[in-house]
């Protein structure tokens, strides 16, 4: 934490001229960083059209999208079909959608032979996102597993083995 200094002073001007330096370089850290990324190859996910049954999943969503979760849905799934690795942070309010943005994203996804981590918070949380997971996926053979302390230690190495050789 910086010192308290008068404005105008000497030590005042040190302090900004460091902060924009550091601003700067970590600018230019940015920049290298997505620069890179944009470069890098990622895996292009095939269009929705290429995969009934995530119409069929969608339809099945028992709510009305709001126009903001239908424009995160949209351009999650136009970043997945790009050549380039994904770079997108969806947040909102509780209650706003994100778990149906990411449960269709996750299902894109499985829809082409890969598999899904969905990181969370919180061992309430990671329960929840699992039954909403399980309840929307059940009619489609894929295998939704969870891994918190609301497991035992016998169960989360069986879902890790599991997991290593479903690669």
């Amino acid at each position: 934490m910086p010192a308290l200094s008068k404005l105008g002073t000497t030590e005042w001007t040190r302090a900004k001229s460091k902060v924009k330096e550091n601003v700067q370089e970590v600018a230019r850290e940015l920049l290298r960083l997505y620069s890179v990324r944009e470069a890098a190859e990622g895996h292009p996910f095939p269009p929705d059209s290429d995969q009934p049954w995530l119409q069929e999943l969608e339809d099945g969503f028992p709510y009305q999208e709001t126009p903001d979760q239908q424009r995160a849905i949209d351009e999650v799934k136009a970043d997945m079909e790009r050549p380039r690795p994904m770079d997108r942070l969806v947040c909102g309010d509780v209650g706003y959608g994100k778990t149906e943005v990411a449960l269709r994203a996750a299902f894109k996804c499985v829809l082409d032979q890969r598999q899904v981590a969905i990181l969370v918070p919180t061992t309430v949380l990671a329960l929840q996102h699992y039954n909403n997971f399980r309840e929307r996926l059940k009619a489609y053979p894929v295998r939704v597993e969870l891994l918190s302390r609301f497991r035992s230690e016998k169960e989360q190495k069986q879902i890790l083995e599991d997991l290593r050789w479903a690669r």
